[in-house]
């Protein structure tokens, strides 16, 4: 396997370094502090710093105003993101205007891409279904309107109704993508404002402190252009998402090593730092490999969505092995890292408790390896790997 990355995206790498540099992971009120949400926003600051060094547009095609790079470089700036516990819906957006860019409606594609790249349109998507449990399509309904839009075409626009929950940063998103299924079981998106007849927002707070919402849609009636039907398209954004994840999981993990290398080579015990002791060095070898499988499963997944390119298994089932890794990895690296910085990890003045908070998220968002793996297995089953 070769993982070179291109100069592209080194150089997305870099910028996202620089940007990122400033960022500091306790700037906001810790979860453990307030009984709310650690802030009711997004950090606009930020977000206006990764719009200006074009990291928004990233994945644009020129014609919207972007560097038409790949999923790839995503994840290598979300992986930068999540060194400093980014308050920004950066997946999100970006992976919604990917799906709309490559499945969408042109018109409205042209009409909202430019002003993501710019900063000016938050994006979000509710990808957890109603509980979490089930396939978050199955929780809104699309029906055909049967009543047109004026300055539309003549067919029919769509009625949704259902629930979307855990939505991350519902309230202050300016579009929701919501997956929906049709009458006839096709998984579809619709592409809804945030102020729109019929959908309301519920606060909903993460186990990270951040503000999630409760989007539901009663009788959301929609123009043809913003429901995307093409075969795929929810799959697609979905392992966009999945594998954006999977990049945060990777990135939360490795600062979180370096976190527990930097105070272990300066705790002493018995007139000796605790990092040459054989059973602190073990543990903290066995997270590195957990790392270092995390991120090649990772870039196997980024490389096969991005490219196309072929395997024995369909691009799901390399998705598969990286949420198996991702998730129970960032969990053990956390585990791990709390347990050698002692009672320290638990204070709140210092951040470890803050990456331990934001990774039991991103394994609640990506589930039980057990789940993965059980659709690995049945992936196996249904293709042959002669």
């Amino acid at each position: 396997m070769d993982f070179t990355y291109t100069e592209e995206q080194q150089a997305a790498a870099e910028a996202a370094r620089a940007v990122f540099s400033g960022v500091a992971p306790d700037a906001v009120p810790s979860p453990a502090l307030v009984p709310g949400a650690v802030a009711e926003d997004i950090d606009r600051p930020l977000w206006a710093r990764l719009a200006a060094g074009d990291l928004l547009s990233l994945t644009l095609s020129p014609e919207h105003g972007g560097a038409g790079l790949d999923l790839i470089t995503l994840c290598l700036v979300l992986r930068e993101s999540a060194k400093v516990l980014a308050r920004v819906p950066l997946l999100e957006t970006c992976a919604v205007a990917m799906a709309l860019q490559r499945y969408g409606d042109q018109g409205l594609a042209a009409e909202l891409l430019p002003g993501v790249g710019r900063g000016e349109l938050v994006l979000t998507v509710g990808a957890n279904g109603r509980t979490g449990h089930d396939p978050a399509e199955l929780a809104v309904t699309a029906r055909p309107d049967g009543t047109g839009h004026e300055g539309d075409s003549p067919e029919a626009g769509w009625v949704l109704d259902g629930v979307q929950s855990a939505v991350p940063w519902a309230q202050t998103a300016d579009w929701i993508a919501v997956p929906a299924h049709t009458g006839d079981g096709r998984a579809v998106v619709a592409m809804v404002r945030r102020v729109h007849d019929g959908l309301t927002v519920a606060e909903q707070v993460s186990t990270s402190g951040e503000l999630f919402g409760e989007v539901r849609l009663d009788a959301v009636r929609i123009a043809p252009r913003e429901l995307i039907d093409a075969v795929g398209a929810w799959e697609w954004l979905h392992a966009l998402l999945t594998t954006g994840t999977c990049a945060l999981a990777l990135g939360l993990g490795e600062a979180v090593l370096a976190m527990t290398s930097e105070y272990t080579g300066k705790r002493e015990q018995f007139g000796f730092p605790v990092a040459t002791f054989q059973a602190v060095a073990v543990q903290a070898a066995d997270r590195y490999i957990d790392l270092r499988a995390m991120e090649v499963t990772l870039w196997q997944a980024a490389w096969r969505i991005a490219t196309g390119g072929g395997g024995a298994l369909p691009p799901a089932g390399d998705v598969a092995v990286a949420k198996i890794w991702a998730s129970d990895g960032v969990r053990r690296v956390v585990q791990t890292a709390q347990h050698l910085h002692g009672g320290f990890g638990a204070d709140t003045d210092y951040p470890l408790h803050r990456f331990h908070a934001w990774a039991k998220q991103i394994e609640l968002s990506l589930g039980p390896a057990a789940a993965h793996e059980e659709a690995l297995g049945d992936l196996l089953a249904a293709h042959s790997l002669d």
